[in-house]
């Protein structure tokens, strides 16, 4: 079961030129450099963790009311997920809440976590539709990988993580900080790992404050291009990478897009851009404070926790872990890429990656192979 692809998901079918590409045209010194971030978008995961104010309990009228949307859209759209719109998902009561929310992911913080969801008792087609239906409200679900996977499953299949072709998600590996190419990324905690597998965040934003203060020759690096490995994924007419820096300065905004494990596995490729030892620094140094416990926040995920994060302002990772032996126990999140209806403007070039810069248009992954968007009930 499936649906048309998107008209903004076309634009893939442009050639890119990446020796013309026009991005930070502006940051060319450290005088150029962006302001410090001020707000509530450059957090310290160490005071977050003592706040616990982005912890979103559901009351039970709440999981009611989201629980009879989700059977009522299942009958409404034919059992089709990928069907589910906000017309036939109402929330009447919790939409201001949900509301409120996607302001504080939007503008505010970043992120925030739902927590109360009877998963176990609901089961995976309802969970699923529960989900997909929320994610719904905040914007249109973009395909996740070549199959047209709008409806996106976290487990092991038992990849290679060195292996260039292979997405990281798909094996017990530590992912390493990263974004995803979309607005929004959701994650439904379906089942827990044996150990490990804890999510980690952290502000892009207040990575920049710091490079901006200690090394400002690094952090003018972080605006420039880098290739960055399709990982096989390679939409009609493009290379298999493409070009684009882990800062970008538009229209007032910086945002983010990284992922070092693709712009080390990009070097594979004969004609992109070498990565110079100031470069390489600069990245390490980025890693580096991502990883400092001081920044980061780490988050134990229990069965029935949404997580929503914003891409353009903050990295997510989460660490290594052991499963279980049997197959109904092992860890298992469905993931939504959204994208938002309330989303920053974006700089041209990014449509390399998002398809579209359009708003509410833009994200995801669409190849020459993908026949239709679908929202499989299996990791397949």
């Amino acid at each position: 079961m499936g649906c048309r692809l998107g008209t903004g998901l076309g634009v893939l079918a442009m050639q890119k030129r990446t020796d013309a590409l026009q991005i930070n045209q502006s940051v060319t010194s450290i005088d150029d450099l962006p302001p410090k971030i001020e707000g509530p978008s450059a957090w310290l995961g160490s005071e977050l963790a003592q706040k616990n104010n982005w912890l979103e309990l559901l009351s039970s009228a709440e999981i009611n009311e989201i629980g009879e949307a989700a059977r009522k859209a299942l009958e409404a759209s034919g059992g089709n997920i990928a069907k589910i719109t906000p017309a036939i998902f109402p929330l009447p009561t919790f939409s201001k809440r949900l509301s409120n929310i996607e302001r504080d992911i939007m503008y505010g913080r970043g992120f925030a976590l739902l927590r109360g969801l009877p998963v176990d008792e609901w089961g995976t087609e309802i969970s699923a539709a529960a989900f997909y239906g929320l994610g719904s409200h905040l914007g249109p679900a973009r395909s996740q990988n070549a199959k047209g996977h709008i409806l996106g499953h976290v487990r092991d299949l038992g990849r290679d993580p060195d292996d260039p072709n292979a997405r990281i998600y798909q094996t017990t590996a530590r992912q390493t900080f990263h974004t995803d190419s979309t607005d929004i990324v959701g994650l439904l905690c379906l089942k827990t790992a044996k150990s490990g597998g804890e999510s980690m965040l952290v502000s892009a934003m207040t990575i920049y404050n710091r490079m901006r203060e200690e090394a400002p020759e690094l952090a003018l690096e972080l605006f420039q291009p880098n290739a960055i490995d399709r990982r096989g994924e390679v939409p009609v007419g493009m290379k298999g990478y493409y070009m684009l820096p882990p800062l970008t300065w538009h229209e007032e905004n910086i945002t983010i897009h990284y992922q070092r494990r693709y712009i080390d596995s990009a070097q594979r490729f004969e004609d992109a851009p070498r990565l110079s030892q100031q470069r390489i620094q600069a990245l390490d140094m980025f890693d580096r404070l991502a990883n400092d416990p001081d920044l980061k926040l780490d988050m134990e995920f229990h069965p029935g926790d949404v997580q929503l994060v914003h891409n353009h302002t903050l990295l997510h990772d989460r660490l290594g872990f052991e499963d279980w032996p049997e197959n109904s126990k092992r860890r298992h999140l469905l993931r939504l890429w959204l994208a938002s209806k309330n989303g920053r403007p974006l700089p041209e070039p990014f449509a390399q990656r998002f398809g579209s810069v359009t708003i509410g248009d833009r994200g995801g992954v669409i190849t020459p192979n993908t026949i239709a968007l679908n929202a499989p009930l299996e990791a397949i």
